[in-house]
């Protein structure tokens, strides 16, 4: 219990938080491009923005720090792990958005919520991390909160009809596994390098990959888009947010567990309802407050002890003394002498 009234569980839980706040801006700006005037639905390309200015701001950081020769050298070594980890996120990100045209909605949120038990497994099996009863007792009470919401759907009639379920489903599921690897992986990236380095790896990487996507996808839906300053006000927002959302995940994954930055992004439902009565005139149905206080409760269960450490060889920590590794165990020592980068 004496966790929980730590510095750190307040971090992790206001940082959780804010990273569900990021994905919920991401779903209101998409939801007003798609329901403008002029329809808009250009999910790849919105994608490209984002990991072209992660891999833009992250690798100058990395050449600031590293030296021009010392960032070839990171692509010499490493270049494998970061093009596979840019392979799965976008490719996650793309079967996901792609499981929404031939699915149902409610389907699609039952199936996108199988990456939690994903990144369990993998946890347990590629981290080699220990959980507890609490830990598994947190992620069922959140899951309980996800089936709420779900039912509150079904119960307003919210769901939409698909036009190949099998298909959908497929997608969806492949996307919401392509979601937990990466989450898993990105994990064990940045508990042994710079997080500067990994996030600016994987957007250079990600930049290169997603536009060919883009240029075979949506060149056409390109051509039609009528570009008038509220698209791009929304576009802008949708960066911005994802921006901040793969800024402040690395960290969350350092001082907490991918299992629990899953966990804190299921109250991007709530948060979405909230907005959703200014913005779209949505109602609160009984069912969401009870949904948001199962997943809070099972988040501060998962905390009652801190999350199990992983246990891997670190395979990718070649220079000894590397004067930029992070050091966790530091970042929040009262004397705050650690910086993160």
């Amino acid at each position: 219990m004496a966790n929980l009234m730590s510095k750190k569980f307040l971090t992790i839980l206001l940082l959780g938080q804010l990273l569900s706040l990021c994905i919920t801006a991401t779903t209101i700006f998409t939801t007003k491009l798609a329901q403008g005037d002029n329809p808009v639905s250009i999910p790849t390309t919105q994608s490209f923005l984002n990991y072209l200015v992660l891999g833009i701001v992250y690798t100058s950081i990395t050449i600031y720090k590293e030296g021009f020769r010392g960032w070839l050298e990171i692509i010499r070594r490493r270049a494998f792990y970061y093009m596979l980890f840019a392979i799965v996120d976008v490719e996650g990100n793309y079967f996901v958005v792609k499981a929404y045209n031939y699915t149902s909605l409610l389907s699609a949120m039952l199936l996108d919520a199988w990456t939690i038990p994903c990144v369990v497994v993998l946890s347990v099996f590629f981290l080699k991390m220990r959980f507890i009863r609490f830990h598994y007792l947190g992620v069922f009470l959140a899951m309980a909160g996800m089936g709420f919401l779900i039912w509150s759907d079904m119960e307003a009639g919210k769901d939409f009809p698909g036009s190949d379920y099998v298909k959908g489903d497929l997608f969806c599921l492949l996307g919401a596994t392509l979601y937990g690897v990466s989450n898993v992986y990105q994990e064990f990236l940045v508990r042994q390098r710079p997080m500067y380095e990994v996030v600016g790896q994987m957007g250079f990487w990600a930049t290169i990959l997603n536009g060919i996507q883009l240029a075979v996808l949506e060149r056409n839906e390109i051509r039609s888009v009528e570009w008038t300053p509220q698209v791009v006000g929304y576009i802008i927002g949708f960066d911005i947010a994802l921006f901040i959302m793969y800024s402040a995940s690395p960290i969350l994954f350092r001082l907490s567990s991918a299992t629990f930055f899953n966990l804190s992004l299921l109250t991007s439902d709530f948060y979405g309802l909230i907005f959703g009565l200014f913005l779209f005139g949505a109602k609160i149905n009984r069912l969401y407050p009870i949904a948001y206080v199962l997943i809070i409760v099972g988040i501060i269960v998962y905390n009652i002890y801190p999350a199990p450490e992983p246990k891997f060889e670190k395979i990718l920590q070649r220079e000894q003394g590397n004067k930029s590794q992070l050091d966790v165990n530091n970042i929040l020592q009262e004397d705050d002498e650690s910086n993160m980068v």
